[in-house]
């Protein structure tokens, strides 16, 4: 019997396990696995995905992930393991998530999208080695690695570890200290340093100045062609892969930052075995989505793979499994998920352009990569990010005034900014400006009609806020960004209710959603009454991401579920940075609805805000809005 040859193939491994699971779960099950899904959202995915890393499978308590360079995978480690410590910070004991990572470079099977051979199972034993909180390299990782971190490598000794008959070299990553850097000169010894000087001057004269100085390519836009999908079934799913396909494709032309590929450009390869790379270079494109579907047993199985075609690296990929019995739903919701994790502010395409940009030369960035610059430091909501996101978008504008996406994101950092009481008066109005500029230059963005709907409402003006709004959703219906902004202000529409299901279907829609989309979900279930889901959110937050509604709305949620204790301590930790925040400057505060300003009556006094505004505070005001007990007594007086 001919056996055909394994498909083998030369990865650097990353094995990834929480320590102490069992025992976390078994004294907190649901708490445990809400706390790591809500790291993999906010820290592990992203890190993977930005160091071109692919996940092959996940354990429960943690992950098995492939790279193609080992220094990738070696960063991608050291920075899930920093991340995870600044969160576990202010955490107590018990609710904190650590991982354990060791990490082989080895020669390994590729079998039906999974990986297989002894690469695979050192780098498993590995990671049990690991401190807490640490990662242990191989010795055939460090021979590749010397010279290219910037972290110590400490060698700890071979070691004998189970199932594998060699002792394995093993190396402890010195995450606490910087490598000292030696620059050329320094690591030259003398009698080098003159040739050395000849020979890039002979490099230059002989056409290397050509390659010396040219700069790298200015590129673009992101772009994406969808291959046709692939049916190993019947008629009815190839009906289907075709749908699925147009369907993402449309999808996926809903955001102004990509350039998709029409469908007719794509369909030549339908059918067809095709080299990712090879469609790239001939439609010009930098990404390719491809995928298949088979339906077997009334089930329907589809996976899908986005790949970069400059390097063939798979940044992401996902597998369904749904009933057959409602074919066009089962298409409706996948191709929102794909379009959703792939594309967008917050989508693996714009990941990957970011970490595009961070490559090249300051003097080489173009308009577009300012832009991608600009909105990661929004994403961090903190005020030094959105002052330098804020320099960053200006400067895309000022190399292309019509890039209306960049003063879409000009909207959301001035806003942060008067939120945290930055110049709020300024800064509103910067916003509003940007707003109404973004929609003007390009009235089919949805997202611009979303920043100028929400700036209208800041003008107390919801009826054509929400115009805006829906202007947005028709748009882009099922476009998480939009479904995001719109839950902050559902409650301002008099809709509360709405505005958490909102929240509760782009959860559905993208699983791992960021951290800054707290920012709109915290308030939109406290409006609800939903506090224990507002508190979940704000809790993926850190202090440092509270604006003054995001105190009120966390102080305020303890004290509605009886944590009153948290409730002072949170009141008291408000008033250090807003110490004029009343209930009344709460309930003054400019386009508020009915059901909004009844919730902060409900639930500020109890968590221990003071009540009655200050004279100068409603002197502002010409028709301030009044508690009974505060009319009763002289004005500022709690």
């Amino acid at each position: 019997m001919n056996v055909p040859p394994l498909n083998r193939k030369l990865l650097a491994i990353l094995a990834l396990d929480m320590v102490g699971y069992s025992k976390a779960t078994e004294i907190d099950e649901a708490g445990t696995i809400g706390r790591l899904r809500a790291i993999r959202a906010d820290v592990t995915d992203a890190a993977i995905a930005l160091h071109q890393g692919r996940i092959v499978k996940l354990l429960g308590d943690g992950a098995l992930v492939v790279f193609d360079s080992v220094v990738d995978a070696v960063i991608c480690a050291a920075e899930i393991q920093k991340a995870v410590a600044v969160r576990n910070g202010g955490l107590p004991e018990h609710e904190r998530i650590v991982f354990r990572i060791g990490i082989n470079l080895g020669d390994v099977a590729l079998v039906d999208g999974d990986v297989y051979g002894d690469g695979v199972n050192v780098a498993a034993r590995i990671e049990q080695l690991a401190d807490p909180g640490g990662v242990m390299v191989s010795g055939t990782a460090y021979d590749h690695l010397q010279g290219k971190l910037d972290w110590p490598l400490d060698f700890v000794g071979e070691q004998q570890v189970k199932n594998i008959n060699r002792p394995v070299r093993m190396y402890r990553v010195r995450l606490d200290g910087k490598r000292v850097h030696r620059t050329l000169r320094q690591a030259m010894p003398h009698w080098t340093r003159t040739a050395a000087a000849a020979i890039v001057v002979l490099a230059l004269v002989g056409g290397g100045t050509w390659w010396f100085f040219q700069p790298t390519s200015l590129g673009g836009k992101p772009s994406v062609a969808v291959l046709p999908f692939n049916n190993y079934g019947d008629e009815a799913s190839g009906r289907l892969a075709d749908g699925l396909t147009e369907d993402i494709i449309t999808d996926l032309a809903r955001f102004p930052e990509l350039d998709v590929v029409a469908r007719n450009s794509t369909e030549v390869y339908k059918g067809k075995p095709v080299d990712a790379r090879q469609v790239a270079h001939a439609l010009h494109v930098g990404f390719v989505l491809e995928g298949s579907i088979q339906r077997q047993d009334e089930r329907v199985r589809v996976t899908a793979q986005l790949i970069d075609a400059q390097t063939g690296n798979h940044l992401w990929s996902d597998r369904w499994d749904r009933p057959a019995e409602d074919v066009f739903a089962v298409q409706t919701e996948i191709a929102e998920q794909v379009s959703n994790r792939l594309g967008g502010g917050v989508g693996l395409i714009q990941t990957a352009g970011r970490a595009a940009a961070k490559r090249k030369r300051p003097e080489n960035l173009n308009a577009y990569d300012y832009y991608l610059l600009g909105t990661e430091k929004i994403e961090k909501i903190t005020v030094a990010d959105e002052q330098e996101a804020i320099a960053l978008l200006n400067r895309a504008i000022e190399l292309d005034p019509g890039l209306a996406r960049a003063w879409v994101e000009l909207y959301h950092a001035h806003g942060i900014l008067a939120g945290f009481g930055i110049n709020p008066e300024s800064e509103i109005k910067a916003a509003a400006d940007v707003a109404e500029h973004a929609v003007r230059l390009d009235p089919g963005d949805a997202e611009a009609h979303a920043v100028f709907g929400m700036s209208l409402s800041h003008k107390g003006d919801n009826a054509r806020a929400k115009a805006e709004l829906d202007t947005a959703l028709r748009l882009a219906p099922g476009s998480s960004e939009i479904l995001t902004f719109y839950t902050g202000y559902a409650a301002r529409f008099g809709e509360p209710e709405r505005g958490a299901q909102m929240v509760d279907q782009v959860m559905r829609l993208d699983p791992n959603y960021p951290m800054w989309t707290s920012n709109f979900f915290g308030p939109a279930y406290f409006m609800a009454g939903r506090y224990e889901d507002a508190l979940k959110m704000l809790e993926r937050m850190t202090p440092d991401n509270y604006d003054h509604w995001r105190w009120v709305v966390f102080s305020g949620s303890l004290a509605a579920l009886g944590r009153m204790d948290e409730a002072n301590a949170a009141v008291r930790e408000t008033l250090k940075h807003y110490p004029d925040l009343t209930v009344e400057s709460m309930i003054n505060e400019v386009g508020l609805s009915t059901s909004e300003r009844s919730r902060f009556i409900e639930t500020m006094p109890l968590a221990g805000f003071p009540s009655c505004a200050k004279p100068e505070a409603l002197a502002k005001l010409a028709k301030p809005v009044r508690l009974p007990e505060c009319e009763a007594q002289p004005l500022g007086q709690p």
